[in-house]
């Protein structure tokens, strides 16, 4: 309801304005219909909530840019890189940081780091990142083995399960060898829940006990972090490499890190050279990064804050449900309830015409991420425009 009176409240004050228009004073006033077509009309809006990786570069990132000082990476010599690099490896409680491209890419020079022998296997989520949305990198390029494993709602995998998973080497003739686990943190198709620091030190135990490494995709990271209270080098302590995406939560226009020991690193650079990663005069490329890490991070709580008032609202919506239990960083599924008129088609075309970009999950699935650049005002207007779009779709 708020909403709806900030949106007419706005729009009402431009259809005023026309007041002092030759001849506006012989009209008779508008009607809430004429005014809202009014609204439509006039006011352009963009609320882009398609992903956090659409956020534009700040003034200060642009500046930063501008002004980087840059030399060859591909030698080791670009002096703006290697700050970012040093930062994040500080940051992330490890030896040595690697900027590459890409998450993607990212978490494929991890794996084929620790799985160095084809016809190795990795332990990961059937529903995760790397699973689902990495083209099979890591079986097509690596000759690495996906040994998938169901992920709970929460994003996690049980221990036990997980401990099952892992191949008897007794059985090396004929299975695959075992050498790696995959997490992720937070975990984006539940919604970026976040996995405890608890539980990411009970799945680095196993991989001990076991000799195997422990990879933590933490393309949003932070958010985990800020999220949980833990300090994100304690987050990943257990983990024997992270990735670390640049472009998500904190909003720098491109790439990602990956953090090891030394050795991992050193590796690593040269996978990265391999699948065409190298690239030279990348400091105007860190010190966007470097921006984001300094100016964003300490955003992401209020970024959660807004996350949550949008999803409250959305559950206040007849005919579209929210798990409110799922609502942790900055990212909310939207199922459309069984035996309502509307469809996710319906309404993605509906907020489309007034400014707001979201993604179609599925059939009856809607889903918007939230970021810096979204203000408290745009999730009114969304709430608004939501409401709207179901409310006609339901004949009310």
């Amino acid at each position: 309801m708020l909403g709806s009176i900030c949106a007419c409240t706005e729009l009402l004050a431009i259809v005023k304005s026309t007041s002092n228009i030759v001849g506006a004073s012989d009209m008779a006033p508008p009607s809430l219909l004429e005014t809202a077509t009014v609204v439509e009309k006039m006011v352009t809006r963009n609320v882009d909530l398609r992903s956090d990786t659409v956020t534009k570069p700040t003034e200060a990132m642009r500046a930063a840019m501008a002004s980087a000082e840059v030399d060859d990476d591909v030698l080791g010599y670009d002096p703006t890189a290697l700050l970012l690099e040093t930062e994040m490896a500080k940051m992330m409680g490890k030896e040595a940081a690697l900027f590459v491209p890409s998450g993607t890419m990212g978490n494929l020079i991890c794996v084929l780091v620790h799985c160095d022998i084809r016809g190795s296997e990795v332990i990961l989520g059937d529903n995760c990142h790397i699973n689902i949305y990495e083209n099979g990198g890591i079986s097509t390029i690596g000759g690495v083995h996906p040994r998938q494993v169901k992920n709970n709602d929460d994003g996690t995998i049980d221990i036990d399960l997980i401990e099952a998973a892992i191949r008897d080497p007794r059985g090396e003739l004929m299975f695959p060898s075992t050498r790696l686990i995959c997490l992720e943190n937070s975990h984006a198709n539940s919604g970026g829940r976040c996995l405890s620091v608890e539980y990411t030190d009970r799945v680095g135990e196993v991989a001990k006990k076991h000799g195997l490494k422990l990879h933590i995709d933490g393309a949003r990271i932070f958010n985990a972090s800020a999220a949980l209270g833990v300090p994100v080098d304690r987050l990943v302590e257990a983990a024997d490499s992270v990735s670390v995406c640049l472009s998500k939560g904190i909003g720098a226009p491109v790439g990602s890190v990956i953090v090891g020991s030394k050795n991992f690193i050193t590796k690593a650079k040269r996978l990265r050279k391999t699948l065409g990663g190298g690239m030279r005069q990348i400091g105007i490329l860190c010190a966007a990064a470097l921006v984001a890490l300094k100016e964003n991070v300490g955003k992401l709580e209020s970024d959660h804050k807004k996350t949550r008032l949008l999803a409250d609202g959305l559950n206040e919506i007849k005919g579209l449900r929210v798990n409110p239990c799922s609502i942790e960083t900055n990212i909310i599924f939207i199922d459309i309830v069984d035996g309502s008129r509307t469809t996710t088609e319906k309404i993605f075309k509906y907020l489309e015409e007034r400014g707001i970009l979201l993604m179609q999950e599925k059939a009856s699935r809607l889903r918007v991420v939230l970021h810096h650049q979204i203000s408290a005002s745009d999730v009114q207007y969304t709430l608004s425009c939501f409401q709207q779009a179901v409310q006609i779709e339901n004949g009310n």
